[in-house]
């Protein structure tokens, strides 16, 4: 049986805080050039970058991209995440992947809600495990994998790589960590933003940049009154701890 999701930072761009703190001195800094970027060290990072951040010039952020691997989410997620258009995607094709009907959970993601009513999650798991028999028997009469996947739940998990430059992130997060999203997609979220917690180079943008749900970014929840209640206080614990713990 599948551990659930997985996400994990695979690579990124080489010094990618100096690649940005470089990038924005070409704006006012008269002595600027090329080979100083071989110069650029944590204390150059540390005096421009925050302030130039703070003050809301973000095009910089698109000179550092970061790379993730999601493993077991399913592609009710999946078509969530495609739709942030600014990244580029590879995902695990259905026409090769592996179906078990004896363990649905291995090849779907069944929601918790589903899992705490007994009845219903056996009528789910029923149907899922006939879909995947339907798959296999369309398949050995001679259907193509790619039209027998038809026949499947978008609930099946896939597996996806992920670009993105850091200010399409800083958006991506903005939607996708907050308290309302689908909590698919908010967990995917999330540990997209521990992963970059635990890398040093990394950690220190997530306080500059803000990057968090946009009440984090915005210093106001802009879902007004269908903001969950309590969600303002738990959102900003949670988002302090990845820089400070």
């Amino acid at each position: 049986m599948s551990d659930g999701i997985k996400v994990t930072l695979v690579n990124y761009t080489k010094k990618p805080l100096e690649t940005v703190t470089w990038a924005a001195l070409i704006s006012y800094w008269e002595g600027w050039e090329t080979e100083a970027f071989e110069r650029m060290s944590g204390k150059d990072v540390e005096m421009h970058l925050p302030r130039v951040l703070g003050y809301g010039h973000e095009s910089i952020l698109e000179h550092a991209t970061l790379t993730f691997a999601i493993e077991g989410c399913s592609r009710v997620c999946s078509h969530q995440l495609v739709r942030h258009r600014l990244a580029s995607y590879t995902q695990q094709s259905q026409r090769y992947i592996v179906l078990n009907p004896e363990d649905v959970e291995e090849t779907f993601v069944i929601p918790n809600g589903i899992k705490e009513d007994p009845e219903l999650l056996a009528e789910w798991k029923e149907l899922m495990k006939k879909s995947i028999e339907l798959y296999k028997k369309s398949v050995e009469r001679g259907q193509h994998q790619e039209d027998a996947r038809f026949i499947l739940p978008q609930a099946v998990r896939t597996k996806i790589v992920v670009t993105m430059n850091l200010r399409e992130l800083k958006h991506f997060l903005g939607l996708r960590a907050c308290e309302r999203a689908q909590w698919e997609i908010r967990e995917v979220a999330w540990k997209m933003l521990e992963e970059i917690a635990k890398n040093d180079e990394l950690k220190p943008v997530i306080k500059w940049a803000k990057l968090g749900p946009r009440c984090v970014q915005l210093g106001y929840c802009p879902e007004g009154e269908l903001m969950p209640p309590g969600c303002w206080k738990r959102t900003r614990e949670k988002w302090k701890t990845l820089f400070e713990g």
